[in-house]
Formats: structure tokens, C-alpha cells, sequence
């Protein structure tokens, strides 16, 4: 496979990553999309995350991609986890993890599931919400407990404010159920949205929990955790300040409006494990639908139930390159192989693609290893859900 300008802006050490799964990809077969992604990859920016972190603790966000090569080697290497339900904590122990190293950061949890982690031994849980805590209070006496704080006007590509935490108001009280009920209150967690491109946009975000957090403490609070959440990301196409640059110059900014806080989390997911994996796919068909049409359709063996479900809305343009990109190009509309309509990659903005593609062509779809394969199907219209091979 060529990578042409696909590697532009990356580093020497990401370039050899990204070569080292190009050529597992270009010396192998497949018969079903697969996601390869390098394991040494993730170790090195995970390292590179922590340099720039410092005295953070970093929490994998599992969802990202639970992998049990990916978890193991993070296991090996010192991570620690963020797990969104009973099966990523299970998946967790299951690659060596111990119960202190686990946090249960969703906010919306199984009272069962809650009971189960409070017995494994599991001590740090995320609430936004007072029946939350009710359910912690009665299935997890004693746990600490980080309250999820509601953010407005972040400068990231998909801002996570709708969905999850309470308004800064509410937070208060929160913190005065939680404690009434016998309770550790922990400290303030926040998500300053997915894929923040710049530090400096975080800038807001913090405000706006610094305001929070001291508060608190002046209301007797004694806050010990700052769960800043995640955040870090990835590059696309576009070029990215280095991990180790981004996290640091972060950091810098919690200490201007936090000062020093007993104990701070970070939870990267996509800045983690997106750039350490490549698809392979394959062109089934490539087509007109009029004989004047200016652009041709691409359909692949791959689409948006089958691990490319952050093409909706086309929030993220994946880089893909072919065996062919040495030959003129043309404007493709890029589908999905299922019978459903809304399986359209990219139409918005046609992909320019070699002019000769035509079906049987492999192609490889860039900076895949995050929410792919856990985006995808288990098998809509019977394709099959999306392989994984961590090397």
C-alpha cells in the first residue's frame, strides 16, 4: 500500500508505527473487513500521554476499543481503566487488571452492576443525578463518588454536554446528598468533548469547573479528585500538536485555575488508540447512475453498521488510500455494502479516488482504532460485524 500524503505532519516514530501495520495489512489476506492495530503503537502514546499528564493518573476510556491485546498491553504497561459497564469491567480483569486500578464512569448504572463492582472492590464511581446516588448510597455503601459536571460552549468537534452531568447549581446540592448519605465526595468530573483539537480550548471548559470546584471547598467540600475526563485527540488527516505537547500544556492549564489538587484522571480513549489502526477493505462495486453523472459511486465491504459509524453526518473523513494512488484521480461518492439508504459514507464532499478502482481493490482506511469496532453490528443484513487483529 502506498501512504503518500497520508503521513504528512505525523512524526518519525508514528510514520514507523503506521508502516509496521501497512505492511502486516499488505502481507496478509482477508476475507471480512479487519481492523489491525499496533499494539506498540498504543504503548507509545500512551507513554507520551503520561509524560505530558505528569502526576496524572490515566484511565482508558475502554469503549474506545476493548481489545483484549490493547487492554493487556495497557495492563503491562501501568494503565489504568475507565469502564462504562459490567462487561468492561469484566474485560478489564480479565487482561490483569486489578479492582483499584478500575473506575465505573458512566453515570447510568444497573443497580446489580453497581453491587457487583462495590463486592469486586472497585471504590470510584461517576453520578450526575440524585437517584443516582441513592443507587450508590444503597449498592455501594461508603464508594467515593466524582459528580459529573454540565458543561456549555466547548470548542470541541462533538461537544458531550447534552447527555450527561448536572448544571453547576445542582452539582452543590449533589455533593451535600451525597455526603448526607454517607457517601465520599470525591470531587467534580467533566467531559470537554470529543476530539478538542487545541489545548487552549480547553480553557473554557475549566473556567467554568474551577468556579465549581472552589465552591465546594469553601463550603466545607474537601474535593481530593479532579477527574478531567477526555478529550485528547487524534489526527485525521489534519496535523496535531504531539501528545506529550498537548497533554502537558493542559496540565498547565489545570494548575493555573486548580492549583494543586491532591489527585487528578485522565480518561483518553480516541488520542489513545485511534492513530494505532488501519481497516483493510475491499471495493465491491464501483458505479454510475447516469451516464452524465460528474462522480462515480464506491461501494465497499464496509460501512456504517459494520464499523464506520462516525462517517454519520460526515463528522470524521478517514484517510484511505489504494494500491492505485499512483493514478489520476476522480470525485467518488463512498457507500456501505447494506440494503439501507443511510449506509452513505461521504456524499456531502465527494473522496477523490483513483480513476481505475473497480471492484476486488483493496483499500485501507486510516487512524481506525477507536469506535469502530465497537460500533459495529454484530451482523445487520448478515455482514459480518468487524474483525480485529492487534499485533
Amino acid at each position: 500500500m502506498t501512504m503518500n500524503a497520508n503521513v504528512a505532519g505525523l512524526t518519525a516514530r508514528n510514520c514507523e508505527f503506521v508502516s509496521r501495520t501497512l505492511s502486516y495489512i499488505a502481507s496478509n489476506r482477508f476475507d471480512r473487513p479487519t481492523l489491525v492495530v499496533d499494539a506498540e503503537a498504543v504503548a507509545a502514546k500512551y507513554h507520551a500521554l503520561a509524560r505530558g499528564l505528569g502526576r496524572a493518573r490515566i484511565h482508558y476510556a475502554v469503549k474506545a476499543n476493548p481489545a483484549p491485546g490493547i487492554l493487556q498491553r495497557l495492563v503491562a504497561e501501568g494503565a489504568n481503566f475507565d469502564a462504562a459497564s459490567r462487561a468492561e469491567i469484566d474485560m478489564c480483569l480479565a487482561a490483569g487488571a486489578q479492582p483499584e486500578q478500575i473506575s465505573f464512569g458512566n453515570t447510568i448504572k444497573r443497580p446489580t452492576d453497581i453491587a457487583y463492582a462495590h463486592r469486586l472492590g472497585i471504590t470510584h464511581f461517576a453520578a450526575d443525578a440524585a437517584e443516582e446516588l441513592d443507587k450508590l448510597a444503597e449498592h455501594a455503601p461508603g464508594a467515593s463518588v466524582y459528580l459529573r459536571m454540565l458543561v456549555d460552549n466547548t470548542e470541541a468537534d462533538w461537544p458531550l454536554s447534552r447527555k450527561f452531568g448536572s448544571s453547576a447549581e445542582m452539582v452543590l446540592k449533589l455533593m451535600d446528598q451525597a455526603r448526607d448519605a454517607g457517601l465520599v465526595v470525591a470531587g467534580l468530573s467533566f467531559h470537554v468533548g470529543s476530539q478538542t483539537r487545541a489545548p487552549q480550548m480547553w480553557a473554557g471548559t475549566l473556567d467554568q469547573v474551577a468556579a465549581v470546584w472552589h465552591q465546594a471547598r469553601a463550603a466545607g467540600h474537601d474535593l481530593q479528585l479532579l477527574n478531567i475526563g477526555g478529550g485528547f485527540p487524534a489526527s485525521y488527516g489534519a496535523e496535531m500538536l504531539p501528545a506529550e505537547d498537548y497533554a502537558r500544556a493542559v496540565m498547565a492549564l489545570v494548575t493555573e485555575r486548580f492549583g494543586e489538587v491532591p489527585q487528578i484522571m485522565a480518561e483518553p480513549g480516541r488520542g489513545l488508540v485511534a492513530e494505532a489502526g488501519a481497516i483493510a477493505a475491499e471495493v465491491l462495486l464501483v458505479s454510475r447512475k447516469d451516464a452524465d453523472d460528474l462522480h462515480r459511486w464506491a461501494y465497499l465491504d464496509i460501512g456504517m453498521f459494520s464499523g464506520l459509524a462516525e462517517t454519520m453526518g460526515e463528522a470524521i473523513r478517514y484517510r484511505i488510500t489504494t494500491e492505485r494512488d499512483h493514478e489520476p484521480t476522480g470525485p467518488c461518492i463512498l457507500a456501505g455494502p447494506s440494503c439501507d439508504s443511510a449506509d452513505v459514507l461521504y456524499e456531502r464532499i465527494p473522496y477523490q479516488l483513483p480513476l481505475g478502482l473497480k471492484a476486488g481493490d483493496r483499500v485501507v482506511i486510516h487512524s481506525c482504532g477507536a469506535y469502530t469496532s465497537t460500533y459495529a453490528s454484530v451482523g445487520f443484513n448478515g455482514f459480518p460485524p468487524l474483525d480485529v487483529v492487534v499485533i
